[in-house]
């Protein structure tokens, strides 16, 4: 299995991806081991976070504002889990950011969960 990506990012820039592995160590794999990861993007708010950061909506403040969903501290807790499960890191003075090893494994997700049976 090979899923590669050239993405041109809303707010700029560009991101090259490529990963690869060999489907039976997909299936010899504990799949649990990746609930984590997708829990985290269980909750519409998380994506709507994910969402808004890539197109530099980047702060605390900010999301807060765009998102008109809660109080800071509601988006806080959303942040912390994006941030466990490494879909979100937090650099310098509470900007958030999608680490680019994230991005195209994130729209690969979306993708198919949104491709019809």
């Amino acid at each position: 299995m090979l899923y590669t990506g050239v993405v041109d990012l809303p707010a700029g820039g560009t991101v090259q991806w490529q990963h690869g592995r060999a489907a039976s160590d997909v299936f010899e794999q504990d799949w649990a081991e990746q609930a984590g990861a997708l829990t985290a993007l269980g909750h519409p708010v998380r994506l709507q976070i994910l969402h808004a950061v890539l197109h530099r909506t980047v702060t605390v403040a900010a999301l807060v504002e765009k998102l008109e969903t809660g109080t800071s501290g509601q988006v806080y807790h959303h942040l912390k889990e994006l941030t466990a499960a490494g879909w979100l890191t937090s650099g310098k003075r509470g900007v958030y950011e999608v680490p680019a090893a994230r991005i195209v494994p994130l729209l690969a997700i979306l993708v198919a969960a949104g491709t019809p049976g």
